[in-house]
């Protein structure tokens, strides 16, 4: 809803995508399964419980700027992709916080597949 930051709709879709797809793929952003809140270990020495494999290991990725924020939040889906959504938001009206907390709502909403 509203306008591209920068008016170009397709390039903003590209950039973000292209955005994602670093995050998405970065080793050091990977969820490891260790640390607060990670699944605990098995007697096997490897993670258990944890994740399905359809899930992105990425929850959020925030970029601030001067004027605004970039709130992009991953989507689990059913199927083999990457499904994100953009939130633009002016920094001076938005509230981050908020928005992270109802933005993480509608993803778990979304039915894909």
């Amino acid at each position: 809803m509203g306008d591209a930051p920068g008016g170009d709709v397709e390039a903003t879709a590209a950039e973000t995508a292209e955005l994602a797809r670093l995050a998405t793929e970065s080793g050091a952003l990977a969820l490891t399964g260790k640390g607060p809140g990670g699944p605990p270990d098995d007697d096997s020495g490897g993670p258990s419980g944890g994740l399905s494999g359809k899930e992105p290991p990425v929850q959020d990725l925030i970029i601030t700027n001067a004027d605004s924020y970039h709130l992009l939040r991953f989507v689990t889906t059913t199927f083999d992709s990457t499904v994100f959504v953009h939130l633009w938001l002016d920094r001076d009206e938005g509230n981050l916080a908020l928005a992270r907390i109802r933005l993480a709502e509608m993803a778990d909403r979304l039915v894909l597949g």
